[in-house]
């Protein structure tokens, strides 16, 4: 497929890594030529070495490649050097990772003593956007870029001099006052941010870089990581991505979270290394992160596929897909769950059920709505030649590949389905790339204007419920993200129980934004600057919050990292210092310094004054 309409990837219907430029960093390669790198982060204090290297070697021993640790300080990155030694000494030679933000003098330490250091473009030199100045003039902006090449050049050459490799890492929330004022708080500002400093690194030939984009917002961070490699590639630059849903949060949540964004990512053949980040001990990220990277091995000799050159989205920025609404499916109505019944009756399920009820059944047969009432599922020679139907809602149910061959055979078979108003399409895929088959289905769909809507289902066989959970999310999530679907049905042959299966559909459905059912919970995994106990204040939070379904909530270890990266919550509760918290109403600090035994009642009291609390239902 060629000249299409966005150009961000070589092609939208192939799976194929991307290609990016080599990389070193220590004895590692990274880059398209390499296999997928996993790494994690530390949670431990930087001081405390030998704390640090006990968690650094349980993370290794776990099967990261490598690890990243916090530099808070001079101090901090003085020390590196003890735990880099001390990891060798016990047989330990995979290469550690600085993470600095807001001090050079600590990364020019950091340098000398680690293989990779990582900076953040948004507060390096820059402060984060405080809106002290809202307009800059051309002269001015030219002169805050002037500033920043002085300081960071020299700091290129000394990364040259010592084989350090570098990580330019922007997120959401930490974009300094000048991008703000031309660009404010877009994919196009998160980009610029990180283009300027990339410019300065090719002009001193400097080219061991690694790019990250980061945001809780899943549809965020997808697009911004796309425009990048879009704009990066105009300006002949190819340099590999680190990717991950920051502050992903924990457990099932966390893990469908990071699936649906790294999966969309990953689909599409972009990214070189990624983090699963989660609120948990940093070792039990990688497991989940092996998992999600092995999905991909065997999309590369997936069947061909095919699709018009047109109907693409657009896929930097969200709309969802054009569509006439067939009662309550499709345009603008909320994305419906169809739940597999596995040999249930209706009225027994209802007995059985946890979480959001379902908006449709499946029984093998028909779709069954909540009253009970039942709508035919056809084949398309059926909805062709005998639909009895055709006066009341009734479902379709085809894969690109046996569409493609009726079609052929009956043409008149998409006039029919221009002029439909009443039936509902269930898109399927048997191919190893579903992924790109059904992105395809679309583009046929759309280039013909078909404007019916479309249910997205997808058929496993598996025992093991977080290996469903990271198939249907790599398969369907990017999908959603992009606006496709106006629902969804899993179907499974194998040990998965009814309501495992049903939140797993709303669970997709709310990490690609789709449709929010519960509060969303935006928390870090800890790093060295936490200094209060972050998973049980998790916990905490969840246990008085949870019923608010509207919300997002952000818990974050440190003001350093935090406000940066719970870019768009509702509500913050971040890390000030010791026994302190910081309460913030979406980006604004609203109350400082709380103490941790009463910055929960007072996180209640602001959502209050707010007047978007609510009484819990007993």
């Amino acid at each position: 497929m060629i000249n299409q309409n966005f150009n961000y990837i070589a092609n939208l219907l192939q799976y194929k890594r991307q290609e990016t430029s080599l990389v070193r960093i220590g004895p590692i390669s990274m880059g398209s030529g390499y296999p997928i790198l996993i790494q994690s982060m530390t949670d431990t204090d930087t001081n405390d070495t030998e704390a640090t290297v006990n968690q650094i070697i349980r993370i290794i021993d776990a099967g990261a490649d490598f690890v990243r640790v916090t530099v808070q300080g001079i101090r901090e990155a003085e020390n590196l050097k003890n735990i880099r030694d001390e990891l060798a000494r016990r047989g330990y030679h995979q290469p550690l990772c600085a993470d600095i933000h807001f001090n050079p003098s600590a990364a020019e330490i950091a340098i000398k003593n680690v293989a990779k250091v990582r900076i953040n473009p948004g507060n390096f030199y820059d402060k984060r956007a405080v809106f002290v100045q809202l307009n800059y003039t051309d002269e001015e902006y030219r002169q805050e870029l002037k500033k920043i090449e002085e300081r960071f050049i020299p700091f290129i050459r000394e990364c040259q001099k010592f084989g350090t490799a570098l990580r330019i890492g922007a997120n959401q929330g930490s974009l300094s006052d000048r991008i703000m004022s031309r660009y404010g708080d877009t994919p196009a500002g998160i980009v610029e941010s990180v283009m300027e400093f990339l410019r300065i690194c090719k002009a001193e030939d400097y080219h061991n870089i690694v790019i990250s984009i980061k945001s809780s917002n899943t549809r965020l961070m997808v697009y911004t990581v796309r425009l990048m490699n879009y704009r990066m590639r105009l300006e002949d630059m190819n340099y590999p991505f680190h990717i991950g849903v920051t502050e992903a949060g924990e457990g099932e949540d966390g893990r469908i979270k990071s699936a649906v964004g790294s999966g969309a990512l990953f689909a599409d053949g972009i990214g070189d290394t990624v983090r699963v980040s989660l609120t948990e001990d940093p070792a039990e990220e990688i497991p989940f992160a092996r998992k999600l990277v092995d999905i991909f091995r065997d999309r590369e000799n997936h069947a061909p596929i095919t699709a018009p050159l047109v109907a693409q989205t657009n896929p930097f920025e969200y709309e969802r897909r054009s569509n006439r609404p067939v009662n309550d499916i499709g345009g603008k109505k909320p994305v419906v769950v169809i739940a597999n019944l596995n040999d249930y009756r209706l009225d027994e399920i209802k007995t059985i059920s946890s979480g959001t009820e379902p908006d449709y059944f499946y029984d093998g047969k028909q779709i069954i709505d909540r009253a009970g009432k039942e709508y035919p599922i056809l084949t398309l020679e059926e909805y062709l030649y005998n639909d009895f139907y055709s006066n009341q809602m009734r479902f379709v149910r085809a894969n690109k590949a046996e569409y493609d061959c009726f079609k052929r055979k009956n043409p008149e078979t998409i006039e029919k389905l221009k002029r439909e108003r009443k039936m509902v399409l269930i898109m399927e895929s048997n191919n190893l790339n579903s992924f790109a088959e059904m992105r395809a289905f679309f583009m046929e769909l759309d280039a013909h204007i078909c404007k019916i809507p479309v249910i997205l289902h997808r058929s496993y066989k598996k025992n093991n419920y977080e290996d469903l959970l990271l198939r249907a999310c790599t398969d369907l999530g990017g999908l959603f993200i992009d606006g496709y679907g106006d629902g969804i049905m899993l179907s499974n042959e194998g040990n998965i129980s009814y309501n495992e299966l049903k939140n797993l559909s709303f669970g997709i459905l709310q990490a690609s934004r789709m449709r929010v059912t519960k509060t969303e919970f935006i928390s870090c995994p800890g790093c060295g600057r936490t200094l209060f106990d972050l998973r049980d204040t998790v916990a905490e939070i969840k246990k008085n919050f949870n019923h608010l379904k509207n919300l997002k909530i952000g818990v974050m270890g440190c003001v350093v990292n935090g406000p940066g990266e719970m870019g768009d919550v509702d509500y913050g509760y971040v890390g000030a210092g010791k026994g302190q918290i910081n309460l913030y109403k979406g980006q604004k600090l609203v109350q400082r310094h709380v103490s941790t035994e009463h910055a929960v009642e007072e996180l209640k009291k602001l959502i209050m004054q707010s007047g978007e609390w609510k009484e819990p239902k007993k």
